[in-house]
């Protein structure tokens, strides 16, 4: 009954009632923007931004008119009228985390859980939850507040070794705080720990508090009480703060009574407060002297985020985690630590499913995962692929799409792509469940195909479908049909040398996608194209054809330096360039690590020295714990977009750094192209092994002494060696040692 009634009648009857604008007049006026398609936005994006903003609406309420709080330092940096970083309120919707989206996870490599560090030293031990902030407070009310401090007054830096270790240092006024944190595991639990040193001039109070908020914003506390062992705040019911002794004072304060922070020191001694706002804050004082060092040693428990872990191997260490992967050695630091590093992320969002980032992108596309398991292959992370590629069975849908987002149509093409380098680089076979499934993937890819021109330029593509990277409205984009054609033909190539009848089926619908593509691409009216590869059919060349670019890097369909491609290259470095990276002007209006590297694979492929350009600026652009947010602020320079710790980022720079020293083609792998200068400034420069078609392979340089050592699994390939600043040699890889000639 309820679907006879008329609706849209009755919508616009009420709008115009009430004085508001009619939804579906309104809805139907802003698709006209984007080209008709099944899904006009993905649902899970939809409750993502839901969620999202609705802590922005929180936020609304509960920051601007309690500035008198002491805020996490996104907050104190972009509600500040004096600093680069404000933004105005007026107007907006939600105030959310547009300015400094940066923060680091530490953890151990089997275990499923992230705390997060912010570039403060707030600690958020749980995901999507409260935090634990650290002050010092003097006798004469001097204050040291790490969220409010100047940048120059703040240090920090990422250990690697023996453990992920965050170390930040902040200093204001003769008074010093160094916090150390980092996972720990004691009795077989997983434990957030914070190691404090605290000296000031004068006597007063080192503070551990705890906050309603994180990194994104507000995070309700509704109850904090001081356990019975006085020495451990219970947050929550759901995570214990323990500080290792007995505090000397404590304050407690619901949202109605204001921070605690405004009543410290204080006096009272309160044992509990609850508080229905979701506001309540909480601080324990440790008595520090004149000139002497204060020790502290807090700890936060973490069994929410663990307890219904599938993979949860609390024994295994970063050592032996990182045993067999690729190592790089190289004489500039900088580099060799964001490669460590960016190795080291790669492990921690793999400890279950493979995702992008230990927070707002702690969940799963196909995308982001084919995406990082490449260099996780490359590296040699063959365990970890191998059971991140047997669960996508279980995520692909009865017709044969491989659903992540509703709307989305790269995912097959993804899916085939991977499972086929899966194959190619560790020889080994892909098993029959995943194999069935990549048969229905490829025959959704046939039915999916557009059967005549939706629009001009679209017979044979995929759907117009919501932007995989951003790259604008609902359109028929090619990053879709590239994906479908690179992932067939890797397929297919798989198949026919296993002798499979499957691979005629997948060779025959490449091609067909080729030669769509190729149809569509030479209809493109060319005061439209330039002569490159705009992002969809009919489209006017803009930051959008970075999508296209992934017809070279990675799936190679085209010729090293193809025409169209550098094309393409130049007018993005040309006019979609921001502090010296590619500038990304859809949703994530901010410089893009991933994608400046992803241009600098094609200026590598093709010879072009301005590869090495990109790569530094990528260096540069790194926060100092040697990470990428998603996008960056091109004028803070701090996170504007998506997640702090970017998975996908990361991924890149690995593979950056791996095809700077061995480069797969299609019938060679090319030596050296890509080793900088001032890698190379005295000792051995090496990287290695790392998985090819051909087998592993290291590659070693020592003055004018070049070494390839390869384990090939049959006739050695053809090499090309063409290290910078030295003249280029054939070779085959049964050879393993050149000396090379200064050009």
């Amino acid at each position: 009954m309820f679907r006879l009634l008329p609706w849209k009648f009755i919508v616009k009857h009420a709008a115009r009632r009430y004085g508001v604008l009619d939804p579906a007049t309104f809805v139907a006026r802003m698709r006209r923007f984007a080209q008709p398609s099944e899904v006009g936005e993905p649902l899970e994006l939809l409750r993502a931004g839901i969620v999202f903003h609705a802590r922005g609406l929180v936020n609304a309420k509960a920051i601007q008119h309690n500035l008198d709080w002491v805020w996490p330092f996104w907050v104190e940096k972009q509600f500040n009228p004096r600093d680069p970083s404000f933004v105005p309120r007026a107007f907006s919707f939600s105030h959310i985390n547009l300015t400094h989206r940066n923060w680091t996870a530490v953890g151990q490599p089997g275990v499923v859980a992230y705390p997060l560090v912010d570039p403060r030293g707030l600690v958020t031990p749980l995901h999507d939850g409260w935090s634990i902030d650290f002050w010092i407070v003097t006798e004469s009310r001097r204050r040291l507040l790490p969220s409010k401090l100047e940048d120059a007054a703040v240090s920090q830096r990422l250990i690697l070794d023996p453990t992920l270790t965050i170390e930040t240092k902040l200093t204001k006024d003769e008074i010093t705080l160094d916090l150390s944190t980092k996972m720990v595991i004691r009795d077989g639990k997983a434990l957030v720990c914070t190691d404090v040193r605290a000296t000031a001039r004068e006597d007063g109070w080192v503070v551990v508090a705890v906050r309603p908020y994180n990194p994104e914003g507000v995070q309700f506390i509704n109850r904090i009480e001081l356990e019975a062992s006085g020495h451990a705040f219970r947050v929550n019911g759901e995570s214990t703060v323990d500080f290792g002794e007995k505090p000397d004072s404590l304050r407690m304060a619901h949202y109605a009574e204001g921070d605690v922070y405004l009543d410290l020191p204080g006096s009272s001694e309160e044992r509990e407060v609850s508080c229905d706002t979701g506001m309540a804050t909480a601080a324990a004082l440790f008595r520090i002297h004149a000139g002497q060092t204060r020790y502290l040693g807090v700890s936060a428990t973490l069994d929410r985020d663990t307890k219904e872990a599938k993979h949860f191997d609390v024994n295994l260490s970063w050592p032996d985690a990182l045993k067999g992967t690729a190592a790089l050695k190289v004489a500039d630091p900088h580099t060799q630590f964001l490669y460590d590093a960016a190795v080291r992320t790669i492990l921690l969002l793999s400890a279950e499913d493979l995702v992008p980032g230990p927070y707002t992108y702690r969940r799963f596309w196909f995308r982001d995962a084919c995406l990082m398991l490449h260099p996780m292959l490359a590296i040699g992370m063959v365990d970890r692929a191998q059971r991140v590629l047997a669960g996508f069975p279980g995520k692909q849908q009865h017709n044969g799409y491989f659903l992540s987002q509703e709307g989305e149509w790269d995912s097959n093409g993804q899916v085939l792509w991977i499972a086929a380098r899966y194959a190619a680089m560790t020889g080994k076979p892909l098993g029959p469940e995943l194999d069935e499934s990549l048969r229905k993937g490829v025959r959704w890819l046939a039915k999916k195909r557009l059967e005549k021109d939706e629009a001009p330029g679209t017979k044979g593509l995929l759907p117009a479908g919501f932007s995989a990277e951003h790259l604008g409205p609902n359109d028929y984009y090619y990053w879709d049909d590239f994906w479908a054609w690179g992932g067939l033909k890797a397929i297919a190539a798989h198949w026919r040398k296993q002798g499979s009848t499957a691979a005629r089926e997948a060779e025959d619908l490449a091609t067909e996608y080729m030669q769509a593509i190729e149809a569509s691409l030479a209809a493109n009216p060319p005061k439209r194209s330039l002569g490159a590869m705009p992002a969809a059919p009919g489209r006017r060349m803009d930051a959008g054809a970075i999508g296209s670019m992934v017809a070279d890097y990675p799936l190679q369909l085209y010729p090293p330096g193809e025409s169209r491609l550098m094309k393409s290259t130049e007018f993005l470095m040309d006019r979609c360039f921001q502090q010296g990276g590619f500038f990304q002007e859809m949703i994530h209006s901010g410089v893009n690590a991933y994608l400046t590297l992803d241009l600098a694979q094609t200026l590598l492929r093709a010879g072009d020295p301005r590869f090495a350009g990109l790569i530094r600026r990528v260096a540069e652009l790194a926060s100092p714990t040697g990470q990428w947010p998603e996008a960056i602020h091109p004028l803070t320079l701090g996170g504007c977009m998506g997640d702090g710790q970017h998975g996908w980022a990361a991924a890149e720079w690995v593979m950056m750094i791996r095809n700077c020293f061995v480069r797969e083609e299609a019938d060679e792998l090319v030596i050296g192209s890509g080793i900088l200068e001032e890698w190379r400034q005295g000792g051995v420069t090496s990287f290695g092994p790392t998985l090819t078609a051909w087998g592993p392979v290291s590659v070693s340089l020592d003055g004018t002494q070049l070494r390839v050592t390869g384990k090939w699994r049959s006739e050695p390939p053809r090499l090309r060696i063409a290290v910078p600043g030295f003249e280029p040699l054939d070779a085959s890889g049964s050879q393993d040692s050149f000396t090379l000639k200064s050009q």
